[in-house]
């Protein structure tokens, strides 16, 4: 009795190319002489690959299904010219298995042995590599298939092991989203610069490439002077690591500390002083402090109304592309009213003041 290509690659006569090309990928990743070294595997491994040649070619394929082995190699009157015979006198035609399994298996897979890189833990240029297990289970996050093979040899749909590409190295991973947090900084540090160290604390891949544990990691933060509100700053994949994903950004955004003195307006700075209403009418001197911790002198000669407002040039922020310009120091007043007044001093303000 002939072989039976379909048993011998775990199949029924029926398979789609799908699951002849699903079928191959297993038996022979699991026969190839490089990995399995038991007897007969050799051997095992040149079946696989002439039974894959005959049923993915479609003439092939229909020949053995109505004629069986005996008939795909013994000859078939009209045979039809399939590829891979020998033709005689007779114009029949004769199959024979020429051709190279580690070939065929390299024209597959894109690579004549992937167990060098992803089995074998072996050296080459890049030096040792990382033992590489598939499991069905553990972490929570991880994306299991029932074929722990099928990322290797997908390649195009073809009908011949002569017209196959480099196969596929499985399903693409895809990016967690970045993870966004908030950096407050203060105003003395956005006027000076500062370099800020946080902890984080995530999930890495242990050296098999498969399990996690959890670790902390230092990023360091150079904050430039006069970074606005809103500023990303971004840590490439320093997300969660697992075997299914490509780890988040972590990306921070600076925001401005709330300060007890000054508020911010782009790069100049508002600072509220607060005086009395004698002042505001007859003039008073008032010390302004700065960023810097400096007070600076403010001379008032002229009525200050409500809603006046006075500017110190340079004593702002810098500007981020331009750190030796600074923006200014806005001064506004909150004019102290009395509660209540005595009538002498009333009678005296009708003389001194217009009343328009």
């Amino acid at each position: 009795m002939g072989k039976d290509y379909y048993k011998i690659l775990g199949l029924a006569k029926g398979a789609t190319e799908e699951e002849l090309k699903k079928a191959y990928r297993k038996m022979a990743l699991k026969y190839h002489p490089d990995k399995n070294k038991s007897p007969g595997a050799e051997e095992k491994f040149k079946e696989i690959a002439e039974a894959y040649d005959v049923l993915s070619d479609p003439k092939k394929r229909e020949i053995f299904d109505k004629y069986g082995e005996e008939g795909l190699k013994g000859g078939v009157p009209g045979g039809g010219g399939f590829t891979g015979g020998t033709p005689d006198a007779g114009g029949t035609y004769h199959y024979q298995f020429s051709g190279d399994p580690r070939e065929t298996f390299k024209m597959f897979f894109g690579d004549d042995n992937p167990f060098g890189s992803f089995f074998m833990g072996g050296g080459g240029p890049g030096g040792p590599r990382n033992m590489f297990h598939f499991t069905t289970g553990g972490d929570d996050r991880m994306d299991v298939d029932d074929d722990p093979f099928a990322h290797f040899g997908r390649g195009p749909s073809t009908s011949s092991f002569g017209g196959h590409g480099r196969g596929g190295m499985g399903r693409r991973k895809h990016q967690d989203p970045a993870v966004v947090k908030d950096l407050q900084v203060s105003l003395e540090e956005v006027l000076n610069g500062t370099s800020k160290k946080l902890k984080i604390t995530r999930r890495a891949l242990n050296p098999d490439g498969q399990s996690t544990r959890t670790e902390d990691k230092i990023l360091q933060i150079d904050v430039k002077p006069g970074w606005k509100a809103g500023t990303k700053i971004t840590f490439p994949k320093e997300g969660d690591q697992t075997p299914n994903n490509i780890p988040a950004d972590i990306v921070f955004v600076i925001k401005d500390k709330p300060h007890g003195t000054f508020v911010r307006d782009g790069q100049d700075i508002r600072y509220k002083a607060k005086i009395s209403l004698r002042d505001a009418l007859c003039g008073t001197t008032i010390q302004v402090p700065t960023l810097s911790g400096r007070k600076i002198p403010l001379n008032l000669t002229e009525v200050i109304k409500p809603g006046s407002q006075r500017r110190i040039q340079g004593e702002g922020l810098p500007y981020p592309k331009q750190p030796s310009k600074k923006g200014d120091l806005i001064i506004e007043f909150d004019i102290k009213f009395p509660d209540r007044i005595s009538q002498s001093a009333k009678e005296i303000l009708r003389d001194c003041i217009p009343a328009s």
